[in-house]
């Protein structure tokens, strides 16, 4: 009869799930500019607790100020960005002209050592500025499509002022909605637990992606590589895409060693040392800052990246991994959830290491204690 029970909630549990999916695809213009509200409010509300706290500014003045140097902030961070970028696009058509160049050289290369006639319609009908002319608007209007928080721009803010002056009494609708009375502290803590895991997420984002434009700017220096720290910040920028951010941002660099430079080994030395940032930083920069306040597997952020990007596009691969870490501890303290926290979450060492090693572990330790070290 239990097993019954149990196999009925679970088939509950995934009924619901594909009701939720469904939901949140149809509700998409609705739902990523509020969860992009919760987390730009996680970020400023250091600041909204200073203006309150040692200020002595009230909730509404000091939700307005936090949201105001926000988007100044931001602002100019884009406006730099796009006067770069500008930059880039004036000079497109020389880069455009060094490409063909290069093309027509390789091809003609390949036909002398490898006595291999490349077709002259091929060779000759192919012209990179024209196609990076004529599908100029296709990119940015992609762009526009994936990123569809920058058409978000004035619900976002409105949404973030009501969400940190409202904060006490959404608070008090959570405690009566799932328990007796507004003193529940298991509620309070889940809900201290979920502002700290995404604390710590986006405190430790922003540290990696300080740590990795640096090395990132360092890295393009010492191959000469015009623009070096813009080219590494905005790589590191991209990080807020995990994984595949900083692969898009070393192609912009690389194309442009690659044309500025008299070898393609330049073009080539970016990439390999994007690439070992990338390693770095997910094996050892990452782990190191975040450490387990956002522990989740790999295999449950790749596959929820992927998911969530089949979801809602670039926002949902930006929002992927707050939202996974934040159902980990719903489930980790909810009863009969617990099953699907533990499978988001790390294994333990018992499930990624042989039992002949575990053994010998246990044996060691036991060891040291009986000689008493």
């Amino acid at each position: 009869m239990a097993s019954k029970n149990k196999i009925t909630f679970n088939t509950s549990n995934f009924l619901f799930l594909i009701l939720l999916v469904f939901t949140m695809y149809v509700l998409k213009p609705l739902v990523v500019p509020l969860l992009f509200s919760i987390m730009l409010c996680i970020l400023v509300f250091p600041v909204v607790k200073f203006l309150e706290y040692k200020l002595r500014f009230n909730k509404a003045l000091s939700a307005l100020t936090a949201i105001i140097v926000m988007i100044i902030s931001v602002f100019i961070l884009f406006s730099y960005i796009g006067f770069q970028l500008s930059d880039i696009v004036s000079k497109s058509s020389f880069y455009a002209y060094k490409l063909e160049q290069i093309y027509n050289n390789y091809a003609s290369d390949i036909e002398s050592s490898f006595n291999f006639k490349i077709n002259d319609l091929t060779k000759n009908s192919i012209n990179i500025g024209k196609t990076l002319k004529d599908n100029f608007s296709n990119i940015m209007q992609f762009i526009g499509a994936s990123g569809s928080i920058l058409g978000d721009l004035v619900l976002i803010p409105i949404y973030m002022f009501f969400f940190l002056f409202y904060r006490s009494f959404f608070q008090s609708f959570l405690l009566k909605v799932f328990s007796n009375d507004n003193k529940n502290t298991s509620v309070k803590m889940i809900i201290q637990k979920l502002y700290k895991v995404q604390k710590s997420y986006l405190s430790g984002l922003f540290t990696v992606m300080g740590i990795v434009g640096v090395l990132n700017s360092i890295g393009l220096l010492i191959l000469g590589i015009e623009n070096a720290f813009f080219y590494g910040f905005l790589a590191s920028l991209l990080l807020l895409i995990p994984y595949i951010g900083i692969i898009i941002g070393s192609l912009i660099p690389a194309v442009i060693a690659l044309v500025t430079k008299d070898s393609a080994w330049y073009a080539v030395g970016v990439i390999a040392l994007f690439g070992f940032i990338q390693f770095l930083e997910g094996n050892f920069i990452t782990p190191k800052i975040t450490g387990s306040k956002v522990s989740i597997n790999a295999l449950v952020a790749i596959v929820s990246i992927i998911a969530f990007s089949m979801l809602w596009g670039t926002s949902g691969m930006i929002l992927a991994l707050p939202i996974v870490a934040s159902l980990k501890i719903l489930f980790d303290n909810i009863a009969g959830l617990e099953p699907y926290g533990f499978i988001l979450g790390e294994p333990d060492e018992e499930h990624v290491t042989l039992e002949a090693r575990i053994r010998l572990k246990k044996w060691k330790e036991i060891r040291r204690k009986k000689l008493g070290v």
